[in-house]
């Protein structure tokens, strides 16, 4: 008997087959992809307003596990550090070692070295800052500000620290890449970055696991529909040829 024969409930063998491939295939992409994104990234609750209206205070966000080397102008990142009170903040960084960040400019924009940025980002529109400040961000060390500039305390109200408003980059435990919950998507690189030094962040890999489960989950489905809806068929086309009398199941 051929691969392509019907079996006794009305599937034909490579159908059978097929379906159980698909479904194997499935579970490999679908668990595949929860574990991937288990090993990449962590979950945060963001703790504050600061970082409105990117993120929300009670947002929870997924951040892919980095290293502090990784990290560019843009990222919105998740660190703890002793003088910011040792407890993990969300905030985003605008410099790196040996920048020399200022606000506000005439038109009231922060500058990077002298190049005035444009923060779409930004709660408060017109000034990048409520009040001016310069510094100079020593090596290997971040610059953070939060998105609500009027309400955020960040690098600015440290200024007058021993690392001038900076944090180390080793204090930096992940990089924030979408909102989970309530599900308002992926956090996108500001584009001003770009043309800076360095360049911004490429994404995570969070769309191609999502990517992953989906597919998997609709092999899943798929190959595992695929049984009773063969039979069902079976059964309509052998009735009306006169096989199964009319009154069987």
């Amino acid at each position: 008997m051929s691969g392509k024969g019907r079996t006794g409930d009305g599937r034909g063998r490579l159908g059978s087959m097929l379906s159980g491939l698909a479904v194997a295939v499935g579970c490999v992409l679908f668990l595949g992809g929860f574990a991937w994104g288990a090993v990449v990234y962590k979950p945060y609750t963001v703790p504050t307003e600061s970082m409105t209206p990117t993120v929300h205070a009670g947002d929870r966000v997924l951040a892919q596990r980095i290293d502090g080397g990784e990290v560019r102008r843009g990222d919105v990142v998740v660190f703890t550090d002793q003088a910011w009170g040792a407890v993990p903040m969300v905030k985003r960084v605008v410099g790196i070692g040996g920048d020399k960040i200022a606000c506000c400019g005439e038109d009231g924009r922060l500058t990077v070295n002298g190049k005035p940025l444009d923060e779409p980002y930004l709660r408060e529109k017109g000034q990048a800052s409520v009040e001016d400040f310069t510094a100079e961000v020593p090596e290997g060390q971040l610059f953070l500000l939060g998105d609500a500039r009027a309400a955020s305390l960040d690098s600015r109200v440290h200024l007058e620290d021993a690392g001038r408003g900076s944090v180390p980059r080793g204090a930096v435990q992940a990089r924030v890449d979408a909102i989970a919950w309530p599900m308002d998507g992926m956090v996108e690189r500001p584009r001003a970055f770009a043309a800076l030094p360095g360049g911004v962040s490429s994404p995570g890999p969070l769309r191609l696991q999502l990517g992953a489960v989906l597919v998997g989950m609709v092999l899943i489905l798929g190959g595992s529909a695929y049984g009773p809806v063969a039979a069902r068929f079976g059964r309509s086309a052998r009735k009306s040829r006169g096989e199964v009398p009319a009154g069987a199941h």
